[in-house]
């Protein structure tokens, strides 16, 4: 991301920081309706953040921007995106295939308004395009149409950001939003620790009975990762926020049940599940089919693999118990997935996880901080290792 943004323009200077987080970032922003014209290309890597937020920000930009990223990104649905852009007047060249690799022909000016979208494979594609309304001239009045949008947790926090600089943002009818145009003040902001990342921590404690603590938990977030908190009490385990303090204690066994819209936590869950001592039933994520991998298809086949009795249905799982097995627990270069096997490893002797390096995505420490949890790695202080997760 920090490259693709400088790239268009943007200057992104790293300032050492505190403690264990890395390097705070100082951004001046891109000049909007200006540019050398010259062509440039942005290299997606995996992240749909990427490949669905930058393009909107290239049409203000003037010159070619081309996107790209691998093989798997190709596959990840863009359509309503690359129809957004050409809405709002906006060259894009995708040879018909609605994916990338693309080109997008920014003139450095948008004029907004009012813009029908299908956004029913991603939260990301309404997020993408509030982000940049308020530089258009007219502002953007956005229209969701189609079958309900996912992950509509994504959606409101990006609502709430833009309130906390300055953009006025209408939401009040359901499936539209309308940002008016205007100025987007400077800001400071800590941003909050990843709490979907902690989710595999906390779901270590959860598989083996034990107690694993996250500090700098948020005491109010519009994270979908603060779901955690009333998911593992329903599968048995105990979760108490003490000031920052998430601490979250296995029970005796864990237990099944009905899921809702767990949208990116849905692996780590549908894991969980798979060690269950009842039936489990997931809804609302038919949109994982369009993640990093089939994310439905990929959890039913590995589970299964390794002996454990899942299956889709039309916009989830159902996964009851079963006696699990070791063997390799494939990936499909999915940081999420990766997780999932990690855990389920936890139980299950002979687990073999492929790539584990595929969560550099997110955590690139991951297998350093995982193996402190599992008791295969010293440290003086396993609890601070978690936090920093």
């Amino acid at each position: 991301m920090v490259a693709a943004l400088r790239d268009l323009g943007a200057v992104i200077d790293e300032i050492p920081g505190d403690g264990d987080f890395g390097p705070d970032l100082h951004v001046s922003p891109l000049r909007t309706g200006t540019g050398d014209g010259r062509a440039r290309a942005v290299d997606c890597g995996l992240a749909g953040t990427v490949m669905r937020f930058v393009p909107p920000l290239a049409g203000l930009v003037e010159g070619t921007t081309t996107f790209d990223g691998d093989p798997h990104a190709r596959r990840r649905p863009m359509g309503s995106i690359i129809a957004a852009l050409r809405g709002l007047g906006i060259a894009v060249d995708d040879d018909g295939a609605d994916s990338l690799p693309f080109a997008v022909q920014g003139n450095g000016t948008v004029r907004g308004g009012h813009l029908v979208i299908d956004a029913s494979a991603s939260s990301q594609f309404v997020s993408a395009l509030l982000l940049v309304g308020a530089r258009f001239a007219d502002g953007l009045h956005l229209e969701h149409v189609g079958k309900p949008v996912p992950s509509l947790d994504h959606v409101r926090m990006t609502v709430e950001t833009l309130r906390s600089v300055g953009v006025s943002v209408d939401d009040t009818v359901p499936n539209h939003w309308r940002v008016s145009p205007g100025p987007i003040r400077a800001f400071d902001v800590a941003v909050e620790p990843d709490l979907s990342n902690a989710g595999p921590f906390l779901a270590a404690a959860v598989v083996t009975g034990g107690t694993v603590r996250v500090r700098n938990w948020p005491r109010g977030t519009t994270q979908v990762g603060d779901a955690w908190r009333r998911i593992l009490p329903l599968m048995g385990a105990e979760a108490e926020l003490d000031g920052d303090v998430l601490t979250v204690t296995g029970g005796a066994a864990i237990s099944g049940g009905v899921f809702a819209d767990t949208s990116e936590l849905a692996p780590t869950v549908a894991a969980l599940c798979a060690l269950a001592d009842s039936p489990s039933t997931l809804t609302g994520i038919a949109h994982l089919r369009g993640h990093e991998t089939d994310r439905l298809a990929a959890l039913v086949a590995e589970i299964n693999g390794l002996g454990g009795d899942a299956e889709e249905t039309g916009d989830g799982l159902v996964i009851r118990p079963a006696p699990l097995h070791g063997g390799v627990f494939r990936t499909y270069d999915d940081h999420r997935m990766a997780t999932a096997g990690a855990i389920i490893g936890l139980a299950v002797d002979g687990v073999e996880v492929e790539n584990i390096g595929t969560t550099a995505k997110t955590l690139p420490e991951f297998p350093d901080l995982w193996a402190v949890v599992a008791g295969t790695a010293g440290s003086p202080d396993p609890t601070d290792a978690v936090a920093r997760a």
